[in-house]
């Protein structure tokens, strides 16, 4: 950081700043986190076996046929989606979590969060930026970033799916309804992600940010009463953001140890269930 110099102010050279707290942390944390996230995500998705057990099945893999433990998901799904053609060896899981992946990857919070922590502009308040001079905003190669208004009506619509799966998880075939560890997990899997989808600062906008005023009429006043609603969501965006993507993983480790064998579900089906691994 030798080479910073006053400008304005504040210090410049890519991570030159004036600041005496360690503020590396959190973008280094957020680097580390998003990156064991996506390794595992891509691990998971090309695995394409162990995604369901019982009554449970990853969100990683919802749409899809379940299939016995230790067998290859189809590319057939539950709803009439197009199959994946057989030459493509992607997971469906692949072709799955690009939909919502499109939304957080545009969403405004992580945005935020990945500029700083992968490509420094700028890692933290007042830290000299990754030198850009042609840098042009959310324009040119960035432009899709537009598109988060568009793919929240892709995340809206996988909610009632995800909460199809999480209430079909409390019915096991063949031994009636029930509650089990997984479960719990899938339900507030599905609860943190409606929260997170529902605090988007474009639903809020669509729901009553786009209105001069909130008092004309009926319909305008219960606009008022969702905005207020979403606006407490999207003041905790960040929060949702963070913990919807790790039950979402957490979901997915679960199910696959319990596919494979390799843990107990403690439920009030059997009292403890432990699925063989193929």
């Amino acid at each position: 950081m030798s080479n910073a110099s006053g400008v304005g102010g504040h210090t410049k050279g890519f991570g030159a700043t004036l600041r005496t707290d360690n503020w590396w942390i959190g973008p280094a944390f957020t680097a580390g986190a998003f990156a064991t996230w996506l390794l595992y995500y891509f691990w998971a998705a090309f695995q394409n076996v162990y995604y369901s057990a019982g009554p449970y099945v990853s969100p990683f893999y919802i749409l899809v046929e379940r299939s016995e433990p230790g067998e290859l998901a189809s590319n057939h799904f539950l709803l009439p989606l197009p199959g994946l053609p057989a030459f493509i060896p992607a997971s469906p899981a692949l072709l799955l979590g690009a939909m919502p992946g499109m939304f957080r990857m545009t969403c405004y919070y992580y945005r935020k969060a990945y500029y700083r922590a992968f490509f420094g502009t700028p890692p933290g308040c007042a830290v000299g930026p990754v030198p850009q001079a042609d840098y042009r905003g959310e324009t040119f190669l960035l432009i899709f970033q537009n598109l988060h208004r568009y793919t929240l009506y892709i995340a809206i619509a996988l909610l009632p799916i995800l909460w199809y799966e999480a209430l079909q998880s409390f019915y096991w075939p063949g031994k009636g309804a029930g509650v089990g560890v997984g479960s719990i997990l899938l339900l507030v899997n599905a609860v943190l992600l409606t929260s997170y989808t529902f605090g988007c600062h474009a639903w809020r906008h669509l729901v009553g940010g786009r209105l001069n005023c909130f008092s004309c009429d009926g319909g305008a006043e219960a606009s008022y009463q969702a905005w207020t609603a979403m606006s407490w969501l999207n003041g905790r965006h960040q929060e949702f953001a963070w913990a919807s993507l790790w039950t979402i993983l957490l979901c997915d480790v679960y199910i696959r140890l319990f596919s494979m064998g390799l843990i107990p579900d403690i439920n009030t089906w059997e009292g403890v269930s432990k699925m063989g691994g193929h």
